[in-house]
């Protein structure tokens, strides 16, 4: 059965390299992605660098864990040092937010990811390219919820950048 999922990339170390890179990575992996804009905001929870963010969307009949261990060897061929800290500066970072409209919460895996609807740079690039799709647990579109977000809390500016 084949299902989409949505993740969300973001660097803060050698930005454009790494995304760009992650990119193509996801794209020899997975096979065709669907890809929002490129967003730049403030490094949220610590004092650090601006990051890149966006959001890319495949289709697969890999199971969710399987996709998430594919996910941690593209972050690890990216420099991705894992040390515990939830806040930090990363090379690379990709959270696989949806996988279709399940709710799983176990080993490696824990979807839909709660930073869907904490941080404008997940929510906004979700809603452009997923608008009409509904989040698994609030049954609301992503359009919605970020028609409904609170933009004052966190900056977040488009940035061009040719991802090819």
């Amino acid at each position: 059965m084949t299902v989409r999922a949505w993740l969300s990339l973001g660097s803060n170390i050698d930005r454009k390299n790494n995304i760009r890179s992650a990119v193509a990575a996801l794209e020899k992996a997975f096979g065709e992605l669907r890809v929002s804009p490129v967003y730049e905001s403030e490094s949220v929870g610590f004092d650090g660098d601006p990051f890149l963010n966006l959001v890319v969307g495949l289709d697969t009949d890999l199971s969710s864990q399987e996709v998430a261990k594919r996910l941690r060897l593209i972050e690890q061929q990216h420099g991705r040092i894992r040390d515990g800290r939830k806040f930090g500066a990363r090379s690379l970072d990709i959270d696989l937010l949806t996988y279709g409209q399940q709710v799983i919460r176990e080993s490696g895996v824990d979807v839909p990811r709660d930073e869907i609807t904490r941080y404008a740079f997940v929510l906004l690039p979700l809603s452009q390219v997923a608008g009409n799709e509904l989040h698994p647990l609030k049954g609301v579109s992503y359009q919605a919820l970020w028609e409904a977000f609170d933009k004052s809390q966190q900056r977040l500016w488009a940035v061009e950048m040719d991802l090819n």
